[in-house]
């Protein structure tokens, strides 16, 4: 499974200029990832495939798969009428931000940087440039929005399954990696990573 440090650089002591609020719905570009045909569209076993290509486990990815779709669908589909595939409308995905998260994300899925160093100098009292287990219970504490315990269980889920799969070995969840899963390029990097070992690992059975 992939660590965060497979994925540092060398800006961890500089602010974030990758992104500002000003780019169009950048919360999409974090879900396209999952829409493995590229149609606009993420059912359930897209997301199962997407965890997969990550390096999750079957178990993680099933829950996954099944947690994110009914949870976000029935938010980015139009109408009223639910659909029992629980596709995700990717184009609609800011529709689904909910509460008692971090602010990064605007109503527009535009980044904000200014919300994200806020993570970083509030809640990183171990490292500046990393969160411990405890320090993302806190955030999540300091974030969390009265009586929303929706917004608490998926805030929850999603940093639990990061920290899970992208901490490093001394336990921190690291800026950058941070950084990447909020513009998407951290999916990518990992799927690319998984799958040149892959490759590795054939080439040397095969000699």
């Amino acid at each position: 499974m992939a660590s965060s440090s497979d994925f540092e650089t060398s800006s961890n002591n500089i602010p974030y200029q990758g992104l500002d609020c000003h780019d169009e719905n950048v919360l999409k570009k974090h879900v396209e990832f999952f829409d493995r045909n590229k149609d606009g569209v993420v059912y359930p076993w897209e997301t199962f495939q997407g965890f997969r290509a990550i390096g999750c486990n079957i178990f993680l990815s099933t829950f996954a798969s099944i947690f994110i779709n009914v949870a976000l669908s029935g938010k980015t589909r139009p109408g009223k009428c639910p659909s029992l595939c629980f596709p995700i409308v990717v184009k609609n995905i800011q529709k689904a931000k909910h509460g008692s998260d971090s602010g990064v994300y605007d109503s527009e899925g535009r980044f904000v940087p200014s919300k994200f160093e806020e993570i970083f100098c509030k809640h990183a009292h171990t490292n500046p440039n990393a969160l411990t287990s405890a320090e993302l219970k806190e955030m999540r504490k300091a974030n969390r929005e009265p009586k929303d315990y929706g917004g608490w269980l998926l805030s929850f889920a999603e940093w639990t399954i990061l920290y899970t799969l992208c901490k490093d070995k001394n336990g921190l969840l690291q800026k950058d990696t941070v950084r990447g899963v909020y513009d998407g390029s951290l999916f990518e990097q990992m799927a690319e990573k998984k799958a040149s070992a892959g490759k590795k690992k054939h080439a040397v059975t095969s000699e």
